[in-house]
């Protein structure tokens, strides 16, 4: 554990440019949806047939129908082969950035039932803008935490921040203390190689005071100090959060909707 100098804000000299990132993020969404990085650069929209390889994000789980993933140029469309004729007329009928969203995806939806299939997740993906990103502060404590330092902390006020079902890539985190009590806290999961996703929690009482930005911008500078892209998720609805990624120095990038059995719908919504 080490504590975070704020008279240092601008410590580290990063070799990642804006470029780099996003093409670090295009490649990794290529491994995890079995296309090319450059598919997501086309006008044209594609079609893939649905694969998790091995370099895929870890929490990449089978089974998928579809995954449809933009940023920004088109649709590429991981399917699976029963469902690909459905999904190529789904993406042909509207404009890319209109299948993700109401009610359009109804079209789609009611037609992956008929499968036993029902739209899932949906999320949009944040990177950092390495023109903006530095480290915020606040008027608390902060302390940079490793592995060990995450013991005791699988509970329901930092479940954003850390995985229980996954300790084992959750890593590295910050923290923000008041007289010894930890009050909030961001996590990173090593979810693949080269990218890190950062989750934040802060304590109900101790919101809208800048803690969360300082918290997420100081991890997403530790993350960048060990050669490892930071990324934030969150859903389009949860504006809370995508307002601290903006506020942190992150820009919106990439978005992604998948379609998954119903059964597994049914056991989330339990």
């Amino acid at each position: 554990m080490k504590y975070i100098n704020h008279q240092d804000e601008k410590r580290g000299i990063f070799m990642f440019t804006n470029q780099d990132v996003i093409g670090i993020a295009m490649q990794q969404s290529a491994w995890d949806i079995h296309c090319r990085a450059e598919d997501f650069l086309k006008e044209e929209n594609v079609i893939v047939r649905s694969e998790i390889g091995a370099l895929a994000r870890k929490y990449y789980k089978e089974p998928i129908a579809c995954n449809l993933v933009s940023y920004g140029n088109n649709v590429v469309a991981s399917v699976k082969e029963e469902y690909e004729k459905t999904v190529e007329e789904y993406i042909g009928k509207f404009a890319f950035y209109r299948c993700f969203e109401t009610p359009n995806m109804h079209w789609l939806g009611d037609r992956m039932r008929e499968y036993g299939q029902r739209v899932c997740f949906m999320a949009e993906y944040f990177l950092p803008n390495m023109e903006r990103m530095r480290r915020f502060s606040c008027e608390y404590e902060m302390r940079v935490l490793t592995q060990e330092d995450f013991e005791g902390l699988y509970l329901p006020e930092w479940s954003n921040a850390l995985c229980e079902e996954r300790k084992e890539l959750d890593i590295l985190g910050v923290g923000a203390y008041e007289k010894g009590r930890l009050i909030g806290l961001a996590g990173c999961s090593a979810d693949c190689a080269g990218m890190w996703q950062i989750g934040v929690d802060v304590l109900p009482a101790y919101r809208k005071k800048g803690i969360a930005a300082a918290l997420t911008s100081n991890l997403a500078m530790e993350i960048l100090e060990r050669d490892k892209v930071p990324f934030y998720c969150c859903a389009w609805s949860n504006i809370r959060s995508a307002k601290n990624a903006v506020k942190s120095g992150f820009a919106p990038a990439w978005v992604e909707m998948t379609v998954k059995p119903k059964t597994v719908v049914a056991e989330m919504n339990q």
